[in-house]
């Protein structure tokens, strides 16, 4: 397999700024609307349920199952070429939301769908590491 790449370094702006410094304490921050229950992922700051602005952040359980992923053999985007192959994998967090990131820690013939899985955060080449998930 080959080594983790060294990611590009994320980009926080006011919406997603608890997620990113949730990652930095190695938690999985997650938001839920106070007005409806929603779960939601990618950070924002409606509700995408009720539209409502009455939004919190937690720190998920990190637990979720492989919904679908890909191989990737060939990448150019610096970081990313020395890593090939590499799965890329969406993730059914325990939570609801569905995330996107590198499965990591397993060799890409090894992974199946409905695996089960476990956050944990690569470092990048800023100030908050990456979250990319693990066999469970």
């Amino acid at each position: 397999m080959a080594a983790a790449p060294r990611r590009p370094a994320p980009a926080a702006d006011w919406d997603s700024r608890a997620y990113w410094e949730g990652a930095a304490r190695g938690e999985l921050v997650l938001q839920r609307c106070r007005a409806c229950g929603s779960v939601q992922h990618r950070p924002r700051a409606l509700c995408g349920a009720c539209l409502s602005s009455e939004i919190e952040h937690f720190a998920a359980s990190g637990r979720g199952a492989v919904h679908t992923f890909t191989v990737t053999h060939q990448n150019q985007a610096p970081g990313f070429r020395e890593a090939c192959p590499y799965v890329l994998a969406y993730v059914d967090l325990e939570e609801g939301p569905r995330l996107l990131a590198n499965l990591v820690d397993c060799e890409p013939a090894d992974v199946r769908i409905g695996m089960p899985v476990r956050v944990a955060f690569a470092p990048t080449e800023g100030e908050f590491p990456a979250p990319v998930f693990r066999p469970a």
